[in-house]
């Protein structure tokens, strides 16, 4: 950081990814909080082609990155980063975009000897000709959050999905996971706590960030042996991919089957940072208010990650 008295940061937000709307609210959360911790704050709305002039006009010392989605968390920002040589928060290049590659990442933790379902990559054209997979199984984009573009096809389905030829045209088809939706933010190099996610049907969109849109039981009321197995299965998928900062990893839980029952659907580099997210809210479990949390994604920031 350079020697002003008060840290500047600047505040990555919005962007052209389908997770706009989201990032925008992560980011004016995280502006406020820092500003109430003493640091100045200025907010950029990281368009493609004037991000290098405002962050050069901002001359920053630290670079919050608060996008989600395409673009901010999968590796291009943060090599423009690395070029400007302005130290930033959570993950680096290609971390990042290890990380945002679903499939990729899902193979990165099998050879890890981490629990994850069959999956694979079809032709968007192929999916709604024909079932790919034995149902059920779930259809997502392979490089997009929050649940965008996402199919569920059940078993007693007569058909494949008609995809929308708006989604990409190759996609990530994968065996359905039942059970429950569990998940562990890592901070540095520790698990916090894990979450039970209750919903009335599929943890989507709207579940995720409309208010009681779904409910978290934190800690997560599970078998001891399942509880420390999220923890530990999060530091390590943490690791393998190469994250810095805070991450969050995804589960589904078949209760049924115990701590056997336990699979690994992704890790988020950039976690919502939102009044409804999860990783905040699991650092509040561990004494940290939401300023401190953001003041120690801050300091935690730096170059070459």
């Amino acid at each position: 950081m350079s020697s002003r008295t008060i840290p500047r940061v600047a505040m990555l937000m919005g962007g052209p990814s389908a997770e706009r709307a989201v990032s925008l609210v992560s980011g004016r959360e995280c502006a406020a909080a820092l500003r109430g911790e003493g640091f100045e704050v200025v907010e950029i709305d990281a368009g493609r082609a004037s991000l290098v002039d405002d962050l050069v006009r901002a001359a920053p010392d630290v670079v919050f990155n608060a996008l989600h989605g395409r673009w901010g968390e999968d590796g291009c920002v943060q090599g423009v980063l690395e070029w400007l040589e302005l130290p930033y928060t959570h993950s680096g290049v290609l971390a990042s975009a290890l990380a945002m590659d679903k499939q990729r990442s899902k193979d990165v933790f099998a050879a890890a000897g981490l629990p994850v379902v069959e999956s694979g990559l079809f032709d968007r054209d192929a999916i709604s000709a024909a079932h790919v997979m034995a149902p059920p199984y779930v259809v997502k984009p392979n490089n997009e959050g929050s649940s965008v573009g996402i199919y569920i096809v059940d078993a007693n389905s007569n058909g494949p999905p008609q995809i929308d030829p708006a989604l990409p045209a190759q996609l990530m088809v994968e065996a359905y996971a039942p059970g429950r939706e569990l998940t562990v933010t890592v901070q540095g190099d520790r698990a916090l706590t894990v979450t039970d996610i209750l919903t009335d049907g599929w943890y989507d969109y709207d579940a995720k960030y409309k208010v009681g849109g779904s409910r978290h039981v934190v800690p997560a009321d599970v078998p001891r042996d399942v509880f420390d197995a999220c923890m530990d299965m999060a530091v390590q998928a943490h690791n393998v991919l190469g994250c810095r900062g805070i991450s969050r990893t995804d589960y589904r839980w078949d209760a049924a089957r115990g701590v056997e029952g336990l699979v690994i659907l992704e890790v988020n580099t950039q976690p919502g940072m939102t009044p409804t997210s999860l990783s905040p809210e699991q650092a509040a479990q561990t004494g940290q208010s939401f300023g401190a949390f953001c003041s120690w994604v801050v300091e935690d920031a730096s170059c070459q990650r």
